[in-house]
């Protein structure tokens, strides 16, 4: 086998990260966009020791689970959503068993889980309630789009599945708009042109953000007569801001974000609490499975009358101040500042008094709050690289009881759940909320207990 072989592949299973995996001539190989039960023509497109990766060329026989009459093959076919072709009920199978699988394989355990299944979504398709998305030059007309995977070209779709309906009536009328102002875009080898991303956020109101980033101010003044514009023709944008960003960082927003049009926040309501939302604020994107989410790990916490609770990568507070109706008293630890300033306008606003709030790592907060103060519980919430092991060796040295993890990543979820186990805790639930339709992205929600 060579790369550039077309090889006949029977697809086994899925993967955690979204690729079918089968088996030619006893060789593992990984396919994108495969379905189990695929029978597909691929070509081998890279070869390692122990594995190969191949993309489809042609369906041969379709799976049971893949949607019928759809002979779409590739990532941009089905707009960046790598599920798309696989029947929503099938989808939850499949991200239930990676995950149990996951947490079993690299958590070393061997006994069986507590798995309370994964709570699928009512709306699978224009469920995000924000998108970041590049702009780009394509035959000489502005977009913006996905990146394909494994590099920084973008491709545009012609009808956006997971954008709300609102943003995606707001973004095609405003690139209409700026193709009609002849506007440079962002070259990232030259680091040359004026627009770089689009930001649009909606609240459960469709009520719109707009956050425009560019390289330099050169075409400032006629981006503002577009952007104002726009609010002129829809009347659901509220907020309008600019945002600078000049370095080459892997962040999407600059330092520097002016308001030029409307409120310099959203508003969104979960659980009788209003939360402002800014530019910059960490809020979940879907807000119909976040209340299932946080309803979820509220349960896992259990009785919080008169107890203290630490809520750990808080971001504006939000599981926090859901917590705090009962409890006696929740410290949000986020290092982010600008997330801890709108918690704090939050809880003010909201008359919440028994929320403390403390900005900085969870490395080095959190052991801090254990060491002044028992605890009665404990939520984390981590980005993608998970907890830092230190960090759960100093709740397993304070003795704290319960612990609640949200995760995004089954991987660093399951290395954690090894080291809290080795702690002296058991892995006492668990539990997935499908916050990602139509993507492999899984998150689960799990309670660990004190032995």
């Amino acid at each position: 086998m060579k790369k550039g072989d077309n090889i006949t592949i029977k697809i086994e299973k899925l993967v955690f990260g979204g690729e079918g995996l089968g088996h030619y001539d006893g060789f593992t190989f990984f396919v994108p966009m495969s379905v189990p039960g695929d029978e597909v023509e691929a070509e081998i497109i890279s070869l390692k020791k122990d594995y190969g990766r191949a993309l489809i060329k042609k369906i041969i026989k379709p799976s049971e689970d893949r949607i019928a009459g759809m002979d779409k093959i590739s990532f941009e076919d089905f707009q960046g959503c790598d599920y798309a072709m696989i029947k929503y009920d099938k989808q939850l199978e499949y991200k239930s068993s990676i995950l149990l699988e996951t947490i079993k394989k690299i958590g070393k355990i061997n006994d069986e889980i507590n798995f309370e299944g994964i709570i699928g979504a009512d709306n699978i398709t224009n469920y995000r309630n924000k998108v970041s998305e590049p702009f780009a030059k394509k035959d000489g007309k502005i977009i913006t789009g996905f990146y394909q995977k494994k590099s920084h070209d973008v491709f545009e779709v012609e009808n956006n599945m997971l954008r709300s309906k609102i943003a995606d009536k707001v973004v095609n009328e405003l690139l209409e708009k700026l193709n009609e102002g002849d506007f440079t875009v962002y070259n990232e080898v030259n680091k040359s042109g004026f627009l770089r991303y689009l930001l649009v956020r909606n609240n459960s109101r469709n009520e719109v953000m707009i956050t425009v980033v560019i390289n330099k101010t050169t075409q400032l003044k006629k981006l503002r007569t577009v952007l104002l514009g726009l609010t002129e023709k829809y009347k659901e944008i509220v907020s309008v801001y600019i945002s600078l960003k000049s370095d080459e960082g892997n962040y999407v927003l600059g330092n520097e974000h002016k308001l030029i049009y409307g409120s310099e926040y959203l508003e969104e309501e979960l659980d009788g609490i209003k939360f402002k939302i800014y530019p910059d604020s960490f809020f979940q994107i879907n807000s119909e499975q976040t209340i299932k989410l946080y309803n979820k790990a509220m349960e896992y916490l259990g009785d919080s009358e008169d107890k203290r609770i630490v809520d750990a990568f808080s971001g504006t507070g939000t599981l926090g101040m859901l917590v705090s109706k009962t409890a006696r008293k929740v410290y949000c630890i986020e290092s982010m500042e600008s997330s801890v300033i709108s918690a704090k306008h939050t809880a003010a606003e909201n008359n919440i008094k028994n929320v403390r709030f403390k900005i900085g790592k969870v490395e080095n907060k959190l052991p801090e709050i254990l060491k002044n103060t028992k605890m009665d519980g404990i939520i984390f919430d981590p980005p993608r690289k998970g907890i830092d092991e230190n960090t759960l060796k100093s709740i397993g040295k304070h003795g704290i009881e319960r612990i609640v993890y949200i995760s995004c990543n089954p991987s660093t979820l399951a290395r954690d759940v090894k080291i809290l186990t080795d702690l002296g805790y058991r892995l006492e639930k668990l539990a997935a909320v499908d916050m990602f339709p139509q993507t492999h992205h899984i998150e689960a929600v799990s309670l660990f207990l004190k032995n």
